[in-house]
């Protein structure tokens, strides 16, 4: 599991970053990626990357301003015309649908793969037998979704060794104990599962905010999490101009990631008014409330270990 940033930046493209969209590669878990916003470009920005946008098998809006969902249309035909053709399906608050069907149909584009529209409100997006995600509304200007993606306990692993030393060599055996079923060897003994298993390992949970004042949900969805994803369109002094526009500053983004005792703090929609150095300083601000945090950039790959903090 790792994310890719794909544009960082807040508003407008910049020189230095774009605007918005983040994969979330699931490679190893469910061999797919999940895309969360994809502003203009993003199709250009993949190019730089490892990304196959074959492998995108949802993508999550977080709202409908243009700089979260120009890139969709292009996207959309360009996953098509590259051989993609696995189901893909887009989530998003009212509206999306409208954008995208009305986008593909005046364009004329024809996907050689079957596209499923959710559009969503709070409470459970999303579940299966490895993850859940849920949404919750944020404080913006329009309606935006911040979502938090629960990767479910992962089932631990066989003692082989302590199988080996007696004397169960591997085979159908290993394969019954897995599942934690009872086995009676040629020796007359009866082994049982649960005796050769370790503890479950707790499964990762990842935060992704959208556009957002601080508000209480923000600290709510990231309670507890491994990594949070939060705006940070202004700095530390500027929280005036941030609640004017519906963003948030560096300074903020720090205390919702200590108020939710998160592991993890990534910033991103960084505001194109800022220089590199100024960025750095921007970074800074944030470490001073909450150290464990870092800036995102545009292509950052962040590997996302599967021994968090709330395994240890």
């Amino acid at each position: 599991m790792d994310f890719v940033f794909l544009g960082t930046g807040a508003g407008v493209p910049a020189k230095a970053r774009n605007v918005s969209s983040l994969v979330l590669q699931l490679l190893e878990e469910r061999g797919t990626v999940w895309m969360f916003d994809c502003g203009e470009a993003t199709q250009h920005q993949i190019l730089h990357t490892a990304v196959k946008p074959r492998k995108v098998e949802k993508i999550f809006i977080t709202h409908l301003h243009g700089d979260h969902i120009f890139g969709l249309p292009g996207f959309l035909g360009s996953r098509s015309f590259q051989g993609g053709t696995s189901e893909l399906i887009v989530y998003g608050p009212k509206g999306i649908a409208d954008f995208i069907h009305t986008s593909l149909r005046i364009s004329e584009t024809h996907l050689k793969y079957s596209l499923k529209v959710i559009e969503i409100h709070e409470g459970l997006v999303f579940e299966d037998d490895q993850f859940i995600v849920e949404a919750k509304l944020l404080e913006h200007a329009l309606p935006t979704f911040g979502f938090r993606i629960t990767e479910k306990d992962l089932p631990g692993s066989l003692k082989a060794d302590k199988l080996k030393e007696e004397g169960i060599k591997p085979g159908p055996i290993y394969r019954k104990l897995k599942e934690g079923l009872s086995v009676e060897l040629e020796d007359g003994r009866t082994i049982h599962g649960e005796d050769y298993m370790e503890k479950p390992r707790k499964g990762r949970i990842i935060t992704i905010l959208g556009d957002t004042r601080t508000c209480e949900n923000s600290v709510k969805l990231a309670d507890g999490a491994d990594y949070v994803v939060h705006e940070a369109t202004f700095a530390g002094d500027e929280e005036r101009m941030a609640h004017d526009y519906f963003h948030s500053t560096t300074r903020q983004a720090a205390r919702t990631a200590a108020a939710a005792k998160a592991g993890n703090l990534i910033l991103t929609h960084i505001s194109s008014r800022y220089t590199i150095q100024e960025s750095r300083e921007l970074l800074k601000e944030a470490k001073e409330i909450f150290p464990q945090t870092m800036m995102a950039e545009d292509y950052t790959i962040v590997k996302i270990p599967m021994e968090s903090r709330r395994n240890s």
